[in-house]
């Protein structure tokens, strides 16, 4: 994924503090950017991003959150069950 700076400026505006720090080591790039986007979708940057791109309505807001938080539900409980060997 790429990083757009208007993107990110648009973040920074927006009162977002990226605080991701990636050590480069003997001058490998490829090996630290890899690290660095692993972390950064760690975060949930990318789906931020995403999500900022547009205005998103609160109807529209309420209504993600409340199927997020059903999968979550349902997930945990196919876990228990998996782990309570049902």
């Amino acid at each position: 994924m790429i990083l757009f700076l208007s993107e990110i400026i648009s973040l920074l505006q927006k009162d977002v503090i990226l605080m991701v720090q990636v050590i480069v080591r003997d001058n490998n790039v490829d090996q630290a950017l890899k690290a660095l986007k692993k972390k950064m979708q760690r975060e949930g940057v990318f789906r931020e991003m995403k999500l900022r791109r547009n205005f998103e309505k609160p109807s529209e807001k309420k209504a993600r959150e409340k199927a997020e938080a059903v999968r979550r539900a349902r997930k945990l409980e196919r876990k228990r069950l998996e782990r309570d060997g049902f």
